[in-house]
């Protein structure tokens, strides 16, 4: 006896749920999507005040245009890229960004072996936590998130070099970091 199961079906019905705005299949979405959701915007934000603001918008605007949600393609993966793009906008909002010469970079550039391997990933956003804005949008873009410095560039609204420097030197800010805390 075979058994079908219309996962696409169900997955619409649910999107036309919360395209109707209501209410229990809003709040499913936030609940099954809210500790992913919250770790990315940590990624983006100076603390978990600044996070929850940016996931609440981010939800916000995930809710408005959830019509553009194209079914059976990654729910997650969609409110991942809004997430990442509220973050990036509340980022633009609070903070000149800074640019910095490519030249300046390579000089602090280091080939010491990966200090981040060695602690936990609460301790590695804690760190992320103390860097600027500039540097900690572009570190989460292209080493967390694997983005290439050209797609950095154009989201951050910065140069391809500048997008580099900003990764070197947030390199360099994080490994003083972690001696200053004594993980080496």
């Amino acid at each position: 006896m075979d058994f079908i199961i219309n996962i696409h079906g169900k997955e619409l019905d649910f999107i036309q749920a919360c395209e109707r705005n209501e209410k229990w299949a809003q709040k499913k979405l936030y609940e099954d999507h809210y500790s992913q959701m919250l770790s990315i915007c940590m990624r983006y934000s100076n603390n978990k005040e600044d996070a929850l603001d940016i996931m609440h918008d981010g939800f916000i605007k995930v809710l408005k245009n959830i019509s553009k949600y194209q079914a059976g393609t990654s729910l997650k993966s969609w409110m991942k890229r809004i997430m990442v793009n509220t973050a990036i906008d509340f980022y633009r909002k609070r903070v000149r960004r800074r640019t910095e010469d490519l030249e300046t970079a390579y000089d602090l550039q280091s080939f010491d072996p990966d200090v981040l391997s060695q602690i936990s990933a609460q301790g590695i956003l804690a760190c992320l936590q103390e860097l600027t804005p500039a540097y900690r949008s572009v570190f989460s873009l292209y080493v967390i998130e694997g983005y290439p410095h050209k797609e950095v560039a154009q989201m951050l609204g910065i140069t391809e070099s500048t997008s580099r420097s900003n990764l070197v030197k947030a390199r360099m800010k994080l490994k003083n970091i972690l001696a200053k805390k004594n993980i080496s």
